[in-house]
């Protein structure tokens, strides 16, 4: 296909809607667009003028399956304006349902969104004839990470139990006991799957780009940290503004962003980059087993690192709850002054760090907030991963072309509603 156009609207299997849009001439990109047409979400004006209280559970609606992760990133950012430092119960917990998260969304990507590309099938249905067993895995593991999370938030999505300054309700020792082996048995599943990704033929396709995630010496940074980049250099988490850059594109309703660079992905495979040193003995064996080294500059690779994630996930979990039982769960003060500040919280969600700021005034209220969104910052990364792809793939037909581009969109697991936020606009 030298000359022609390619227009989906829209890309299928990726959570909101995203359209293609392409322009070959001569085998040349004439134009190439990575349009998101969804109307704006109004959150940080939505929780203007509400009790700093309120903020996780209107913020954790932000996002149906990263739920978990708006939720403690809002409760780090309004702890980090009151002042606020939580124990380290209430950090090994929030740790561990992050986890859940992590293997909930990344098992439902992988397993039934992405697969189905590799697999040369397109969607999930006909692998419960031809790849019954493997399946009924995947099933299993994202069913655990659905129980987990209810476990420990009180419900799948949208957790009722954290709170500022820890929880209103703690897992017994039982529960966490039985959780422990659930873990532990799951990991069989989590090895068949390794081992049909190491057949799996996935394009070669590199792009240099910069890597930003979370990092800490001691852990493979979820939960906090400081955010490195894989060209050098830490930024702590308050300074997160003097890092990415945002601006606007004029055909999209979701923002872009640059650091050092023109652009930049955050993600399993931004965190695997600048983490691999920390990852559990059991995702250094999947990722050894797939082929997956740091630095690795091909963004189909990302649904390979999903998976070594949720392998670390679950073994990392097993670690957690070892050290919460052996310290005793126990009920804690969760009494807090009220206080005006500001405070930014950054965790990392499925799809990338994610950070919430809050402004509080002496009453606790909030009076300014700001959200970055990973897909937000990954847009300008796709766009430019798109151009690039572009002509190493123009002698295919258009069918192929199409399917390629769009694989390409689905391997950064993009959640396009959650990315369109508030676009501040003057008129003059």
């Amino acid at each position: 296909m030298k000359d022609g156009k390619i227009n989906v609207h829209y890309v299928t299997r990726v959570e909101g809607h995203g359209n293609i849009v392409v322009d070959l001439k001569d085998g040349a990109i004439k134009e190439l667009r990575w349009e998101i047409p969804e109307a704006p979400r109004f959150f940080e004006a939505m929780v203007r003028s509400q009790s700093y209280a309120d903020a996780p559970h209107i913020t954790s609606r932000i996002c149906g399956i990263c739920s978990i992760g708006h939720t403690i990133a809002s409760l780090q950012g309004i702890e980090a304006a009151l002042g606020v430092q939580p124990s380290e119960q209430t950090a090994l917990l929030r740790k561990l349902i992050l986890h859940a998260e992590t293997v909930q969304s990344h098992t439902l990507h992988v397993f039934y969104l992405a697969a189905p590309d590799f697999l040369g099938v397109n969607s999930v249905v006909p692998l419960a004839t031809t790849h019954k067993e493997p399946l009924l895995r995947a099933i299993r593991l994202h069913r655990l990470a659905n129980e987990w999370s209810d476990l420990l938030g009180g419900r799948t999505t949208h957790p009722i139990t954290m709170v500022v300054n820890g929880w209103t309700r703690l897992p017994t020792q039982d529960e966490l006991r039985a959780l422990r082996q659930r873990l532990t048995e799951a990991i069989p599943d989590l090895e068949a799957w390794v081992e049909i990704f190491k057949t799996l033929d996935i394009p070669d396709f590199e792009r240099e780009t910069e890597y930003l995630a979370l990092q800490r010496n001691d852990e493979y940074a979820f939960y906090n940290g400081a955010i490195a980049s894989t060209d050098g250099g830490t930024t702590p988490i308050p300074q997160y503004r003097e890092k990415i850059k945002e601006f606007i594109v004029p055909y999209s309703t979701a923002k872009h962003a640059k650091a050092a660079r023109e652009s930049f992905m955050v993600g399993a495979l931004a965190r695997f980059n600048n983490n691999y040193e920390q990852l559990s003995p059991l995702a250094r064996w999947a990722a050894e087993a797939m082929g997956l080294k740091p630095v690795c500059y091909n963004p189909f690779m990302n649904n390979v690192a999903q998976l070594v994630e949720t392998a670390h996930c679950l073994e990392d979990s097993v670690r957690i709850i070892n050290e919460l039982l052996a310290m005793g769960l126990k009920e804690e003060d969760r009494s807090t002054e009220i206080k005006g500040g500001t405070g930014v919280g950054a965790t990392e969600v499925p799809r990338g760090t994610l950070y919430h700021e809050y402004t509080l005034d002496d009453n606790g209220i909030i009076t300014g907030a700001n959200f970055i969104i990973p897909t937000n910052m990954n847009h300008n990364n796709i766009e430019r991963d798109l151009k690039a792809l572009v002509p190493t793939i123009v002698d295919k037909s258009q069918e192929e072309i199409t399917l390629t581009l769009e694989m390409l969109v689905r391997a950064y697991d993009p959640c396009i509603s959650c990315s369109t936020h508030l676009l501040k606009v003057e008129f003059v």
